[in-house]
């Protein structure tokens, strides 16, 4: 496999695994599920549906949104906010999102059966091993 196709770095510098790809959109969906927001509502959620370790630039998230409402997962409107500032866009999930969003969830239920079986092996194999003491 060519250099930094599986691994983040180049050539003379440690091999680093990649982050978690693609999880964005399923982490929005499952906040718009909680209900309407605007984007700086969802960066700030964003830790809270476990993407804490995985900083996300704001420009990701608007574009997956915009990608998202592309595809007709949510739809977004300008809405008026409590302050006196400019209207903000406010994103809603729709039917269609609410049915991906559950076909995304089955996919990664699967998904972390695998990773939890394979985590226990790599955990079994990376022990030491304890030896029988010795007789002499």
């Amino acid at each position: 496999m060519p250099p930094g196709r599986r691994w983040r770095g180049g050539r003379g510098q440690e091999p680093r695994p990649r982050q978690i790809r693609s999880f964005i959109e399923p982490a929005l969906l499952l906040l718009l599920r909680q209900g309407p927001s605007h984007g700086y509502e969802l960066i700030g959620g964003l830790a809270g549906v476990g993407l804490e370790e995985y900083p996300v630039d704001p420009s990701t998230v608007y574009r997956a949104l915009d990608l998202l409402e592309g595809a007709g997962m949510v739809t977004s409107a300008r809405e008026s906010g409590p302050s006196l500032g400019p209207p903000r866009r406010v994103y809603r999930i729709t039917q269609a999102g609410e049915a991906y969003l559950d076909a995304l969830v089955a996919e990664l239920r699967l998904t972390d059966r695998v990773l939890h079986h394979f985590l226990e092996k790599y955990d079994e194999v990376s022990r030491p091993q304890r030896r029988p003491p010795s007789l002499g």
